[in-house]
């Protein structure tokens, strides 16, 4: 039996992190104050989803320790680390990439649902941390980003 996708982010410590739509920024770590870092989260929602699994990512997001205490050791999460948050979602994170030339789609949240536990996602993030930002669902987006590190995580529900 395969494993049933889940919701995922794609999280990068960065010092610079932006999305543009049409070549408007719309979004950025530092959209609110002047923040030098933070998460680039590229969020996937897979068809099976829900808000529970969307608080638990929230969760993981917030807290999970990829940032530097003061012996260089990843020990510091988001909020400890007082870094910015950006969002994109990117329904490509769920494709299954495990058989032929061609990424298959069918595990993805269709886009009402899809869209329905991003914002879900987003509201309850901004809501736990103000310094939160983010891309356009369903838009063509242009991410420019500045790995720091490079620090890269693939996070699971």
């Amino acid at each position: 039996m395969e494993p049933r996708p889940t919701m995922r982010a794609l999280i990068q410590r960065v010092t610079h992190a932006s999305v543009a739509v049409d070549g408007e920024r719309i979004g950025a770590i530092d959209l609110f104050r002047s923040i030098d870092h933070g998460l680039l989260a590229l969020i996937g929602v897979a068809a099976d989803d829900d808000r529970a699994r969307a608080d638990r990512l929230l969760h993981k997001l917030l807290h999970y320790r990829v940032f530097s205490d003061a012996e260089g050791r990843m020990n510091r999460n988001l909020q400890q680390a007082e870094g910015g948050l950006l969002l994109v979602s990117q329904f490509t994170l769920v494709a299954a990439t495990d058989k032929g030339l061609r990424p298959s789609f069918s595990s993805a949240a269709p886009p009402a649902l899809g869209r329905e536990l991003f914002d879900y996602l987003l509201d309850q993030a901004r809501a736990a941390w103000p310094q939160t930002a983010t891309g356009r669902f369903g838009a063509d987006m242009q991410v420019s980003l500045t790995n720091d590190g490079p620090v890269t995580f693939l996070l699971e529900t």
